[in-house]
């Protein structure tokens, strides 16, 4: 889950020094405390979600590469953490969101959604259980507001109190084969007990961190929550200990190509408020059978019924689209057979691992099956051919 611009080639109480470190204005557009060290490395810099944030720093398809056959780092600061606690955070969790956060390890971290009465998406989230009465959310930067709100909202009469400790955090992440031996170079963690989706605290490089592994791009890799003070000088150790295994530094376009072939949902594209999970074919997130709450939860009702609908023969599926030529098609063309629309392209771009144009769309179901011949995409009045393929594009080795 993330927030990603698409490519071209996309605390309610707060200090003066916590303003300071991540650079927020009522006017101007946020900046993270690892700015000043991005324009330094010549980044591109673009305004995404109300933050300024690194677009690429020279080849976008250099950076994907190396993340796919060595390591990148990202400046991922922009992304909002929640803190959840008391007594009745579980159940409280249970009920505001879509999967069974009660039942979540202490240690371990779990991908969920947050949705409205009505079924649709308001944000896809992590959620990290970091006590037995305490988890962090990370929500995306565009809709973090949206989704503290309907956590407050929420409430209730539960014991739990929501936090907004989006100033307490910066967010670097390393990502890439060679990532975990970049990181035990400069961390005691143990790092091979160390879970897909899971995440323990400990010391990297002198600094204190929540370590997790988890990523956006595919690959093996972890994420590092650490203090806004901290996050310059923890850049600058992993990037000399990672100058070896050629690490490099990532922006935002590499890690919507990386995400997109690993046919991972981008938040207004392929998930929005007007579809549901089960409609975005990740109707395994939603458990409508926890034992909190007597199974109830905001959204319940009318996820039931759409649960029902992709059952029998939902209106439109979400598939993989691969070119033939060489035009690349982008969010918001239609998909088109034998003359009609069928469909819309959610996310498009190169592929720099296929070197072949891939999109992903949504199109009717009679034209879901992979392998269905005469798919093609209108390209500025061109009707492009294009290959259905299963999601997603790119699976690592493990």
């Amino acid at each position: 889950m993330s927030d990603t611009p698409q490519t071209s080639s996309p605390t309610t109480s707060q200090s003066a020094a916590q303003s300071a470190a991540t650079g927020r204005s009522a006017t101007a557009p946020r900046r993270t405390a690892l700015d000043a060290l991005h324009r330094s490395l010549g980044a591109t810099m673009t305004d995404f979600a109300g933050w300024d944030m690194p677009l690429r720093y020279g080849s976008e398809r250099d950076e994907h590469n190396a993340v796919r056959t060595r390591a990148g780092l990202f400046d991922l600061s922009h992304m909002g953490e929640f803190t959840v606690t008391g007594r009745a955070a579980p159940s409280f969790l249970d009920s505001a969101l879509v999967g069974n956060i009660g039942s979540i390890a202490v240690g371990r971290a779990r991908y969920t959604m947050i949705c409205a009465e009505d079924g649709g998406i308001l944000d896809d989230l992590i959620v990290y259980r970091t006590a037995e009465s305490e988890y962090m959310i990370v929500a995306n930067a565009s809709n973090a507001q949206t989704v503290l709100d309907a956590l407050n909202e929420r409430t209730g009469d539960f014991d739990a109190e929501v936090r907004d400790d989006r100033e307490a955090y910066a967010l670097l992440a390393i990502q890439g084969p060679e990532s975990s031996g970049v990181l035990a170079s400069v961390t005691d963690a143990d790092l091979d007990g160390l879970k897909y989706y899971a995440g323990l605290p400990g010391t990297v490089a002198g600094v204190s961190a929540l370590i997790a592994r988890t990523g956006y791009t595919g690959e093996d890799g972890f994420e590092l929550f650490v203090a806004p003070g901290d996050a310059e000088p923890l850049w600058r150790a992993l990037t000399e200990a990672g100058a070896e295994a050629g690490l490099v530094p990532c922006g935002l376009a590499c890690r919507d190509t990386l995400r997109l072939e690993a046919g991972m949902p981008l938040y207004g594209h392929e998930l929005t408020a007007g579809l549901t999970p089960f409609d975005a074919g990740l109707g395994r997130v939603v458990k409508f059978d926890k034992p909190g709450n007597g199974g109830r939860f905001v959204g319940r009702e009318a996820l039931a019924e759409a649960a029902e609908r992709a059952a029998g023969n939902p209106p439109r599926k979400l598939v993989g689209l691969i070119a033939e030529g060489r035009r690349v098609p982008r969010a918001g063309y239609p998909v088109v057979a034998k003359g009609e629309v069928i469909g819309e392209v959610t996310s498009g771009a190169p592929s720099p691992t296929l070197g072949k144009p891939i999109a992903m769309a949504y199109v009717d179901t009679a034209y879901a099956e992979p392998g269905t011949a005469g798919v093609g995409v209108d390209i500025r009045g061109s009707h492009e051919p294009y290959e259905v393929v299963a999601l997603p594009f790119y699976k690592r080795q493990k």
